[in-house]
C-alpha cells in the first residue's frame, strides 16, 4: 500500500485483515466486520521474512481451532467457547513462494499440479510456458 500516493516513496506497508465470512454476503465485507490484525511497516517490503511476521497470528488461529477462547455474549449475556479457522487467503502468486515456501519459478512452478505439470521453454524467448493448463 502507497501511504502518501507517491509512487517514489521508499516506505511499505502490508496491512493484514481478518475478515468474518459467516456473515451474510452483504455484511461480511463491510467495514465494521474486518479487523486489522497486522500492520507491517518499514523501509521495504518483509519480503521472504513475512512468515515471522505472520507467526504470532497463526499461533493464536489454532489456538482458537483447538481449544477455542472464552467470549462473552453481549447480547445473551453469557459466556461461550469460539473456535475459529482460516478459511482461506487472498494473495498474489509470487508471495506463494514466501508464505509456504514452494518455487514459484520455473518448469515446476504450479503449486496444485506439483509434478504433473506440463511446461515448455519457448524456442526463441527466455519464458517458460504451461499447457494444457
Amino acid at each position: 500500500m502507497n501511504l502518501f500516493g507517491n509512487m517514489s516513496t521508499n516506505h511499505s506497508s502490508w496491512h493484514v485483515l481478518l475478515v468474518i465470512y459467516n456473515l451474510p454476503p452483504g455484511l461480511c465485507m463491510k467495514r465494521k466486520y474486518m479487523m486489522l490484525s497486522m500492520l507491517i511497516s518499514g523501509l521495504k517490503q518483509p519480503g521472504n521474512d513475512i512468515d515471522v511476521y505472520l507467526s504470532p497470528l497463526i499461533e493464536v488461529l489454532k489456538l482458537m481451532w483447538d481449544q477455542g477462547v472464552e467470549v462473552f455474549d453481549g447480547f445473551a449475556n453469557e459466556t461461550f467457547k469460539l473456535h475459529a479457522m482460516l478459511f482461506y487467503t487472498i494473495i498474489d502468486f509470487p508471495s506463494y513462494g514466501n508464505l509456504l515456501g514452494y518455487s514459484v519459478k520455473g518448469h515446476k512452478a504450479c503449486l496444485i499440479c506439483e509434478e504433473d505439470i506440463a511446461s515448455q521453454q519457448l524456442k526463441h524467448r527466455r519464458k517458460t510456458v504451461y499447457l494444457r493448463h
